[in-house]
Protein backbone atom coordinates (compact mmCIF):
# COMPACT_ATOMS: atom_id res chain seq x y z
CA UNK A 1 0.00 0.00 0.00
CA UNK A 2 1.49 3.33 -0.75
CA UNK A 3 2.07 5.65 1.79
CA UNK A 4 -0.44 8.25 2.69
CA UNK A 5 0.51 11.34 1.05
CA UNK A 6 -0.03 15.08 2.12
CA UNK A 7 -2.88 17.28 -0.35
CA UNK A 8 0.55 19.55 -0.79
CA UNK A 9 2.21 16.92 -2.53
CA UNK A 10 -1.11 15.54 -4.20
CA UNK A 11 -1.73 18.78 -5.73
CA UNK A 12 1.63 19.94 -6.33
CA UNK A 13 2.30 21.57 -10.02
CA UNK A 14 5.55 21.67 -10.31
CA UNK A 15 7.24 20.67 -13.14
CA UNK A 16 4.17 21.12 -15.55
CA UNK A 17 3.52 23.32 -18.09
CA UNK A 18 0.21 24.56 -17.97
CA UNK A 19 -1.69 26.42 -20.85
CA UNK A 20 -4.32 28.44 -20.49
CA UNK A 21 -6.66 30.00 -23.15
CA UNK A 22 -9.24 32.98 -22.56
CA UNK A 23 -6.37 34.06 -19.46
CA UNK A 24 -7.04 37.74 -19.99
CA UNK A 25 -9.84 37.81 -17.71
CA UNK A 26 -12.85 35.82 -15.76
CA UNK A 27 -12.31 31.90 -15.12
CA UNK A 28 -9.50 31.52 -17.19
CA UNK A 29 -7.12 34.32 -15.06
CA UNK A 30 -7.93 32.71 -12.09
CA UNK A 31 -7.16 29.44 -13.41
CA UNK A 32 -3.76 30.54 -14.34
CA UNK A 33 -2.99 31.74 -11.13
CA UNK A 34 -4.03 28.77 -9.34
CA UNK A 35 -2.03 26.68 -11.48
CA UNK A 36 1.01 28.80 -11.04
CA UNK A 37 0.65 29.38 -7.43
CA UNK A 38 0.59 25.56 -7.02
CA UNK A 39 4.09 25.71 -9.59
CA UNK A 40 3.12 24.92 -12.54
CA UNK A 41 4.93 27.15 -15.46
CA UNK A 42 1.82 28.83 -16.90
CA UNK A 43 1.28 29.56 -20.98
CA UNK A 44 -1.35 32.78 -21.19
CA UNK A 45 -3.31 32.53 -24.66
CA UNK A 46 -5.86 35.17 -25.24
CA UNK A 47 -6.52 38.20 -27.86
CA UNK A 48 -5.73 40.80 -25.88
CA UNK A 49 -2.08 41.07 -25.39
CA UNK A 50 -2.28 44.16 -22.60
CA UNK A 51 -4.29 42.23 -20.13
CA UNK A 52 -1.98 38.92 -20.60
CA UNK A 53 1.37 41.22 -19.95
CA UNK A 54 -0.70 42.29 -17.11
CA UNK A 55 -1.33 38.74 -15.65
CA UNK A 56 2.19 37.61 -16.25
CA UNK A 57 3.67 40.28 -14.43
CA UNK A 58 1.17 39.40 -11.36
CA UNK A 59 1.84 36.47 -11.51
CA UNK A 60 6.05 36.87 -11.77
CA UNK A 61 5.13 39.54 -8.99
CA UNK A 62 3.82 36.46 -6.44
CA UNK A 63 6.92 34.18 -7.15
CA UNK A 64 5.82 31.86 -10.13
CA UNK A 65 6.17 31.80 -13.89
CA UNK A 66 4.54 32.73 -16.85
CA UNK A 67 4.31 33.95 -20.56
CA UNK A 68 2.10 35.27 -22.44
CA UNK A 69 1.05 34.17 -26.37
CA UNK A 70 -1.51 36.94 -28.29
CA UNK A 71 -3.78 34.09 -30.44
CA UNK A 72 -7.58 33.59 -31.25
CA UNK A 73 -8.26 30.55 -30.97
CA UNK A 74 -9.89 29.88 -33.95
CA UNK A 75 -6.69 30.83 -35.72
CA UNK A 76 -4.87 27.52 -36.63
CA UNK A 77 -1.87 29.07 -37.49
CA UNK A 78 -1.91 31.14 -34.10
CA UNK A 79 -2.41 27.68 -32.43
CA UNK A 80 0.76 26.26 -33.20
CA UNK A 81 2.73 28.95 -32.76
CA UNK A 82 1.51 28.91 -29.34
CA UNK A 83 2.42 25.58 -28.09
CA UNK A 84 5.82 25.65 -30.26
CA UNK A 85 6.48 29.10 -27.81
CA UNK A 86 5.37 27.32 -24.96
CA UNK A 87 7.90 24.35 -25.72
CA UNK A 88 10.63 26.75 -26.71
CA UNK A 89 10.36 28.60 -23.29
CA UNK A 90 9.10 25.86 -20.83
CA UNK A 91 8.59 22.45 -22.59
CA UNK A 92 6.22 20.30 -24.07
CA UNK A 93 2.59 21.12 -22.56
CA UNK A 94 1.48 18.92 -20.20
CA UNK A 95 -1.71 20.73 -18.55
CA UNK A 96 -4.22 22.47 -21.59
CA UNK A 97 -7.25 24.56 -20.23
CA UNK A 98 -9.77 25.15 -22.54
CA UNK A 99 -11.08 27.84 -21.19
CA UNK A 100 -12.06 30.58 -23.91
CA UNK A 101 -15.63 31.48 -25.07
CA UNK A 102 -18.40 33.64 -26.26
CA UNK A 103 -22.10 33.97 -24.52
CA UNK A 104 -24.94 35.15 -26.48
CA UNK A 105 -28.84 36.39 -25.49
CA UNK A 106 -30.85 35.30 -28.68
CA UNK A 107 -33.68 34.00 -28.64
CA UNK A 108 -34.02 30.87 -31.43
CA UNK A 109 -36.81 32.20 -33.95
CA UNK A 110 -34.10 35.42 -33.97
CA UNK A 111 -30.56 33.42 -33.43
CA UNK A 112 -28.52 34.22 -37.01
CA UNK A 113 -26.59 31.93 -38.92
CA UNK A 114 -23.77 34.28 -37.93
CA UNK A 115 -24.30 34.16 -34.38
CA UNK A 116 -25.02 30.26 -34.18
CA UNK A 117 -21.48 29.40 -36.28
CA UNK A 118 -19.34 31.81 -34.20
CA UNK A 119 -20.81 30.48 -30.90
CA UNK A 120 -20.36 26.91 -32.21
CA UNK A 121 -16.59 27.68 -33.93
CA UNK A 122 -15.32 29.17 -30.60
CA UNK A 123 -17.30 26.92 -27.79
CA UNK A 124 -16.75 23.70 -29.28
CA UNK A 125 -14.96 23.52 -32.36
CA UNK A 126 -11.36 24.92 -30.64
CA UNK A 127 -11.91 23.02 -27.71
CA UNK A 128 -12.03 19.86 -29.89
CA UNK A 129 -8.95 21.36 -31.78
CA UNK A 130 -6.95 22.78 -28.61
CA UNK A 131 -7.33 19.02 -27.56
CA UNK A 132 -6.04 17.50 -30.38
CA UNK A 133 -3.21 19.30 -31.02
CA UNK A 134 -1.96 19.65 -27.20
CA UNK A 135 -2.62 15.62 -27.19
CA UNK A 136 -0.61 15.25 -30.45
CA UNK A 137 2.46 16.78 -28.66
CA UNK A 138 2.20 15.27 -25.45
CA UNK A 139 1.82 11.69 -27.34
CA UNK A 140 5.13 12.89 -29.45
CA UNK A 141 7.12 13.42 -26.72
CA UNK A 142 5.82 10.99 -25.02
CA UNK A 143 4.73 12.81 -21.54
CA UNK A 144 1.76 11.77 -19.60
CA UNK A 145 -0.89 15.05 -19.84
CA UNK A 146 -4.34 16.27 -18.36
CA UNK A 147 -6.68 17.63 -21.06
CA UNK A 148 -9.58 20.14 -18.89
CA UNK A 149 -12.23 21.53 -20.96
CA UNK A 150 -14.72 23.83 -19.60
CA UNK A 151 -18.30 23.39 -19.91
CA UNK A 152 -20.94 24.51 -18.37
CA UNK A 153 -24.03 23.83 -16.36
CA UNK A 154 -26.42 24.75 -19.52
CA UNK A 155 -25.01 21.69 -21.21
CA UNK A 156 -27.14 19.31 -18.65
CA UNK A 157 -29.92 22.06 -18.61
CA UNK A 158 -31.23 25.03 -20.75
CA UNK A 159 -33.01 28.36 -20.20
CA UNK A 160 -34.48 30.41 -22.63
CA UNK A 161 -32.06 32.74 -25.25
CA UNK A 162 -28.59 30.30 -25.08
CA UNK A 163 -29.68 27.49 -27.62
CA UNK A 164 -26.30 28.03 -29.34
CA UNK A 165 -24.52 28.35 -26.17
CA UNK A 166 -26.41 25.66 -24.50
CA UNK A 167 -25.75 23.03 -27.76
CA UNK A 168 -21.91 23.98 -27.97
CA UNK A 169 -21.14 23.06 -24.11
CA UNK A 170 -23.16 19.61 -24.58
CA UNK A 171 -21.10 19.60 -27.01
CA UNK A 172 -17.98 20.14 -24.86
CA UNK A 173 -19.04 17.58 -21.91
CA UNK A 174 -19.44 14.75 -25.14
CA UNK A 175 -16.52 15.69 -26.83
CA UNK A 176 -14.59 15.10 -23.58
CA UNK A 177 -16.11 11.51 -23.22
CA UNK A 178 -14.88 10.75 -26.84
CA UNK A 179 -11.68 12.64 -26.64
CA UNK A 180 -10.71 10.41 -23.34
CA UNK A 181 -11.95 6.92 -24.91
CA UNK A 182 -8.96 7.35 -27.52
CA UNK A 183 -6.23 9.12 -25.45
CA UNK A 184 -6.40 7.21 -22.52
CA UNK A 185 -3.75 4.13 -23.44
CA UNK A 186 -1.53 7.07 -24.86
CA UNK A 187 -1.37 8.48 -21.42
CA UNK A 188 -3.48 11.83 -21.63
CA UNK A 189 -6.36 12.25 -19.42
CA UNK A 190 -9.52 14.54 -20.75
CA UNK A 191 -12.13 15.83 -18.06
CA UNK A 192 -14.33 18.92 -18.12
CA UNK A 193 -15.65 21.24 -16.11
CA UNK A 194 -19.05 22.42 -15.88
CA UNK A 195 -19.41 25.48 -13.82
CA UNK A 196 -22.89 27.50 -12.70
CA UNK A 197 -23.65 30.79 -12.42
CA UNK A 198 -20.18 32.51 -11.63
CA UNK A 199 -20.20 36.54 -11.41
CA UNK A 200 -16.82 37.62 -14.18
CA UNK A 201 -17.19 40.75 -15.04
CA UNK A 202 -18.73 40.28 -18.78
CA UNK A 203 -21.89 38.98 -16.14
CA UNK A 204 -21.74 41.11 -13.26
CA UNK A 205 -24.26 43.63 -14.32
CA UNK A 206 -26.87 41.22 -15.19
CA UNK A 207 -26.42 38.56 -12.20
CA UNK A 208 -26.81 42.04 -9.75
CA UNK A 209 -30.20 42.78 -11.66
CA UNK A 210 -33.43 41.58 -10.76
CA UNK A 211 -33.48 38.90 -13.22
CA UNK A 212 -29.92 37.78 -11.55
CA UNK A 213 -31.66 37.90 -8.21
CA UNK A 214 -34.07 35.52 -9.59
CA UNK A 215 -31.64 33.26 -10.89
CA UNK A 216 -29.53 32.82 -7.50
CA UNK A 217 -32.71 32.14 -5.27
CA UNK A 218 -33.22 29.19 -8.16
CA UNK A 219 -29.66 27.66 -6.59
CA UNK A 220 -29.92 25.74 -4.01
CA UNK A 221 -26.78 26.91 -2.05
CA UNK A 222 -28.16 29.99 -2.29
CA UNK A 223 -25.67 32.03 -4.14
CA UNK A 224 -23.71 32.49 -7.28
CA UNK A 225 -19.94 31.31 -7.67
CA UNK A 226 -17.40 33.10 -6.11
CA UNK A 227 -13.25 33.02 -6.76
CA UNK A 228 -12.11 30.22 -5.70
CA UNK A 229 -14.86 28.09 -6.33
CA UNK A 230 -13.30 26.25 -8.93
CA UNK A 231 -9.96 26.03 -7.59
CA UNK A 232 -10.26 22.37 -6.26
CA UNK A 233 -11.95 20.91 -8.91
CA UNK A 234 -9.09 22.04 -11.51
CA UNK A 235 -6.16 21.40 -9.48
CA UNK A 236 -8.00 17.74 -9.06
CA UNK A 237 -8.57 17.24 -12.60
CA UNK A 238 -5.32 18.62 -13.28
CA UNK A 239 -2.64 17.13 -10.48
CA UNK A 240 -1.85 13.86 -9.16
CA UNK A 241 -4.72 14.20 -7.15
CA UNK A 242 -6.93 12.90 -10.26
CA UNK A 243 -4.31 10.27 -11.89
CA UNK A 244 -7.48 7.98 -12.08
CA UNK A 245 -9.98 9.93 -13.61
CA UNK A 246 -10.70 10.64 -17.55
CA UNK A 247 -13.67 11.09 -19.21
CA UNK A 248 -15.30 12.63 -15.94
CA UNK A 249 -17.41 16.28 -15.91
CA UNK A 250 -17.14 17.82 -12.28
CA UNK A 251 -20.21 20.10 -11.75
CA UNK A 252 -19.52 23.01 -9.50
CA UNK A 253 -22.90 24.61 -9.90
CA UNK A 254 -24.03 24.60 -6.17
CA UNK A 255 -26.72 22.26 -7.03
CA UNK A 256 -28.20 23.88 -10.18
CA UNK A 257 -28.08 20.71 -12.02
CA UNK A 258 -30.32 18.69 -9.38
CA UNK A 259 -33.37 21.31 -9.57
CA UNK A 260 -32.90 21.10 -13.44
CA UNK A 261 -32.91 17.32 -13.57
Amino acid sequence: MERAMKAADVFDMKGEVALVTGASSGLGLRFAEVLAANGARVVLVARRAERLDALKDKIAAAGGQAMAVEADVLDRRAMERAFDAAEKAFGTVSVLVNNAGIAHTDRVLDLSEDIWRSVLATNLDAVFFWAQEGARRMVAAAKPGAIINIASVVGFGVSKGIAAYAVAKAGVVQATKALSVELAARGVRVNAIAPGWFITEINEDFLRSEKGEEIRRGIPLGRFGESGDLDGALLLLASKAGRFMTGATVLVDGGQVVQLR
